[in-house]
Parts: C-alpha cells; sequence; structure tokens
C-alpha cells in the first residue's frame, strides 16, 4: 500500500503497450501512483495481496489466468477497489466481472481525446474511494448468488399513502442508476422475477458500446428479458429495455422508443433526466420513477417530473448503495415517496405491478 498519500494503482495487462498507456495516463496525474504492474491474473494476486493498492485496473483475457478468476481470487481474499478496463468486444464478459466483484467497468480510453481520458480518470478516482468488503467464495458462475432469497414485501414508510396493483399494464416503471448501477439492476431483476404487467425502461450511465453487452449480460440472469432498446420499438409488458449510451431514451406518446441525440455537453450517458421526463409526460400518474446507486444529480429532475405528475417514486437506501448520490440528492429534495432496500424495492415494483415475486406469467 502507498504512503505517500496518493492513489495506490497496480495496472493488470498482458498486454505492455496497453500497461504502458494506462501508466502514462496515471503519472500525467499528480493524485496517482502506479506501485506495480501485472502480466496476468495470478501475478494480479500476488501483487493485490501484497501491496494493497488502492485501485486495481483489471484486462480480462490473459494468459495462466484470466480476469475473471483473477477477480473472484481477490474479492475472496483480499478484496480491493476494481476498475475493469476493457475493449468492446468484451463487453459482455466484462459485466460478468462486475457479478464476481468488479466495481465497474470502462473502456480502453483513446490518448488522442481529452474528453475520454478526463473521463477514464474520473471513473478511476471514483472507484478507489469505493469501501469493499473480501466475500465468501460462491459456486462458480454463481452471478447471482445473492438473488436466492426471495425479498421483502415491502411497506410503506409511516404517513405514506397505500399504493393500489395496478389492473392493467398502463404503468411504465423508469429506471435510473450509475456507478454500482449494474449490480443493483442485476439484483432488483433478479429479485422481481417474471410475470411484471409492465414494461421497464432503464437509463444506466455507461461506456459507449458497452450497453449492449450488459443487456445480455442482464438478460441471461434475469427472469424478464432484457433487450437493448431501438428507436421505434413497442413497449412490451414484461420487458426490460436497456438505452444505449450513444443516444437519449425517451418514451413516446404512442408508448414506444425513441431515441434523441445526446446535448453537447452532456455529462453522463444516457441522460436518466430525459427517460424519467418523458415517462412522467407520456404515464402521468400511472408513471414509476426508481432510482438507483451513483453518482452526480442526473435523474433528480426526472424524479421531481414524476411526482409532479402524480406517479410513484422509489429511491434506493443508503445501505444497498455502492454510491449513495443522485439518489441521495432526490431523497433530500423530497422527490421519492419511499426509500427502500434492493430486496424491498424489488417486492415494492412487484406490489405495484400486481405480482408476487417470481410469479409466473
Amino acid at each position: 500500500m502507498a504512503t505517500t498519500g496518493k492513489i495506490s494503482v497496480l495496472i493488470v495487462d498482458d498486454s505492455s503497450v496497453a500497461r504502458t498507456m494506462l501508466r502514462s495516463i496515471f503519472e500525467d496525474e499528480a493524485d496517482f501512483e502506479v506501485v506495480a504492474e501485472a502480466r496476468n491474473g495470478l501475478e494480479a494476486i500476488e501483487m493485490t495481496r501484497r501491496l494493497r493498492p488502492n485501485l486495481v485496473t483489471m484486462d480480462l483475457e490473459m494468459p495462466e489466468m484470466g480476469g475473471l478468476e483473477a477477480i473472484e481470487e481477490i474479492m475472496c481474499t483480499k478484496a480491493a477497489p476494481i476498475l475493469v478496463v476493457s475493449g468492446v468486444a468484451d463487453a459482455q464478459k466484462a459485466y460478468g466481472a462486475v457479478s464476481r466483484g468488479a466495481v465497474d467497468v470502462v473502456g480502453k480510453p483513446n490518448m488522442t481525446s481529452a474528453r475520454e481520458l478526463e473521463e477514464f480518470i474520473d471513473k478511476a478516482r471514483l472507484v478507489s474511494k469505493i469501501p469493499v468488503i473480501t466475500v465468501p467464495r460462491t459456486r462458480p458462475g454463481s452471478a447471482t448468488a445473492r438473488q436466492d432469497a426471495p425479498p421483502a414485501v415491502s411497506r410503506p414508510a409511516p404517513g405514506a399513502q397505500a399504493i393500489a396493483p395496478a389492473t392493467d399494464n398502463q404503468r411504465i416503471v423508469a429506471i435510473a442508476s450509475s456507478t454500482g448501477g449494474p449490480q443493483a439492476l442485476a439484483a432488483l431483476l433478479g429479485w422481481m422475477g417474471p410475470g411484471v404487467s409492465c414494461p421497464v425502461v432503464v437509463a444506466q450511465h455507461i461506456s459507449d458500446g458497452f450497453a449492449s453487452g450488459m443487456a445480455d449480460w442482464l438478460n441471461s440472469i434475469s427472469a424478464m428479458p432484457v433487450r437493448l432498446a431501438v428507436d421505434g420499438d413497442r413497449l412490451s409488458a414484461g420487458t426490460v429495455y436497456l438505452s444505449p449510451s450513444e443516444w437519449n431514451m425517451t418514451v413516446t406518446p404512442a408508448r414506444s422508443i425513441a431515441l434523441v441525440p445526446r446535448q453537447a455537453r452532456q455529462i453522463y450517458q444516457p441522460s436518466c433526466d430525459a427517460l424519467l421526463t418523458s415517462v412522467a409526460e407520456v404515464a402521468g400518474r400511472h408513471a414509476v420513477g426508481v432510482i438507483l446507486t451513483g453518482m452526480g444529480s442526473d435523474g433528480v429532475g426526472g424524479m421531481q417530473a414524476v411526482q409532479a405528475a402524480g406517479g410513484i417514486t422509489l429511491g434506493q437506501d443508503e445501505g444497498s448503495s455502492v454510491i449513495f448520490g443522485m439518489n441521495a440528492i432526490a431523497i433530500e429534495r423530497g422527490w421519492v415517496q419511499r426509500v427502500l432496500s434492493l430486496q424491498d424495492l424489488a417486492g415494492a415494483l412487484c406490489d405495484i405491478a400486481g405480482v408476487g415475486p417470481g410469479a409466473t406469467a
């Protein structure tokens, strides 16, 4: 562990070119210090145990031991914040790494793009500060081991108005999430089970090109079908639509998907506010806004719009959040009617949709 007060980094990649690139990026920042480089997963495990870095950047495809196996071993023995740095071609596998304990996924930055370099460093700085704990070893491939127990059925907070179950599929559930969102979405969708009687639309902050892989990963572990949203898609009950990052996803009055261009100075992509606000306008009192873990304030304005339209607003609590940021702001401003753990959020959404956890259609 570094004693300089800087963020100590272990770079793990079998490519010397990639390691040199990442080292150069970190060495240009005064608050980072690269303490070692590993060429494969076995070296990464040993160096993590010995050096206890504040941040591990992890490639996935490496000889001797790949990144997935290394991440699982590190998180079961000497946990450290892990940021997967991967190419788009490995996007689905990258989100499998999240299920094994990696904090987040980012694309390998383009050295000629100031914006990509800034986003990469901001992500690395954030991930390095996220507390992680060593977890018991689970069976291989147990991406959803913590989803086995059914959620507790949610109850309104004192003084809160009871929510009537849906009697049709007029409702639209819109979910906003950022850092920690992939893990939260995996747990939430797994706990909800099939038989949800309304569509679910999701805006998850993500690097360009990775949304398709994330949709495939979620689809492989969710009881509901998860698909990458396509412009013109008609919303279907019981289906989850994930926004691509290259566009902002909105819902039209015809209850179809419209992918609209991002704003010129948009910080986070895709926009959570754009999605939530459109659902509020289209569904009105049938809108359900959910804000999960994440940095920044994107989604806060959208939650306000859902509440102003007479819809239902739910927020993830601090205890189950990786980053209590955007959800904390929405809660503080009074735009969240119920603050719930992930398990209780699943129960509440099942109540709202008129089905029980794990129910079949």
